[in-house]
């Protein structure tokens, strides 16, 4: 542990910890745009400085290691102005349609202006540079009018999905991000997890079929598993009028935290699908007793409760099993259940059937 002092107070932290870590472990909240927990930090977007006794100039938190005997200032006067000025500078190039913008709510320059009270500069180019959804991945809407190079989408994409799709490329004022050498992200690699959409402060990189649907205020958020596989990510549909409309990923989520893959932060639209399958269908004859149908045809599926499908179910594999044997019946499982579920269904087979007919489509 190493004793400091933050705002006045002493601290104890445990060593190793920078000093935006210390600030939050002992309640105290310095804002950022550029860190993240999940990433490894920069000191890029200088929102974070912080006054050090005896240096002379201010310092970023998120990469300065917190030190024995430390006095930090994290609000002082010159801190807050200079957060301010910083503010300033991006919002005179930055789009002026909060009002519109899909991530209004959840966007974490939109907070800052708001906590410093910032006043757009009327000198700047507010006007598109850049063409609004340039890329044609059909998941992610790429904006980058709205960027403000904190660099957190190539962070994201080299450190938490492995692809290293995205990079800095240009100078000075056209600094931006570009896929590959600045082609198309399907092109560069991109597996369209949407964990760079997920990880931009801003409305740089947002989810394109959620696009104009509901914003953060205009949503329920409901936690759920992702029904795609077995792993268990945890993720939160956003409901709007009784219809969900987008899937954010979240940190409460303890297999997977912000991670998805393309199938569960984009795979929703199947939920109200007219074609889904909301109740158990059996074959028409078997609803009859086995006796041939008086109407309709035999083979035709119809719609039931589960308890009658269940029941016809187990009915038939006795009825098969009794007849024939239990070698007669093979149990296929899936990768998409979890362990557990497939660890019952070998015991189903073997101790229930008696059989050791039993595969799975991964041949594990």
């Amino acid at each position: 542990m190493i004793n400091l002092k933050i705002n006045g107070k002493e601290a104890q932290v445990p060593e190793g910890m920078t000093v935006l870590q210390a600030a939050q472990h002992v309640g105290v909240t310095i804002p950022t745009l550029c860190n993240h927990p999940d990433l490894h930090a920069t000191g890029g977007c200088r929102i974070c400085v912080v006054d050090v006794k005896g240096w002379r100039t201010p310092m970023a938190s998120c990469t300065l290691p917190a030190a024995e005997g430390m006095e930090v200032e994290t609000h002082s006067e010159p801190i807050k102005k200079s957060r301010k000025t910083i503010l300033e500078l991006l919002l005179a190039n930055h789009p002026q349609d909060c009002l519109t913008c899909s991530v209004s709510g959840s966007c974490e320059l939109q907070d800052l202006a708001y906590e410093y009270q910032v006043e757009v500069p009327t000198w700047g180019v507010k006007n598109g540079r850049y063409v609004a959804d340039s890329d044609s991945n059909p998941f992610i809407r790429v904006d980058m009018n709205r960027c403000i190079q904190c660099t957190r989408c190539v962070r994201a994409c080299a450190e938490i999905q492995g692809r290293f799709v995205w990079t800095m490329a240009e100078r000075g004022f056209d600094t931006h991000p570009v896929a590959g050498a600045d082609t198309d992200m399907l092109d560069a690699g991109c597996e369209s997890c949407g964990a760079c959409a997920a990880y931009c402060p801003t409305g740089a990189l947002s989810d394109k079929m959620s696009f104009g649907c509901g914003r953060t205020h205009q949503v329920k958020k409901v936690m759920t598993t992702c029904t795609f596989c077995g792993v268990g990510c945890q993720f939160e549909l956003n409901v709007k009028d009784g219809k969900v409309v987008s899937v954010t990923s979240t940190e409460a989520a303890p297999v997977n935290g912000n991670h998805l893959c393309v199938k569960g932060r984009y795979g929703y639209d199947f939920i109200h699908h007219p074609d889904r399958l909301t109740k158990p269908k059996v074959r028409r004859y078997l609803l009859d007793g086995g006796k041939k149908a008086t109407s309709g045809t035999p083979w035709e599926w119809v719609e039931t409760e589960w308890d009658t499908a269940l029941g016809l179910a187990a009915r038939k594999m006795h009825e098969v099993r009794s007849n024939y044997g239990a070698d007669s019946i093979g149990v296929l499982t899936s990768a998409k259940c979890t362990n557990e579920e497939n660890y019952v269904m070998n015991k189903f087979a073997r101790q229930v059937l008696g059989t050791n007919n039993i595969d799975h489509c991964a041949r594990l």
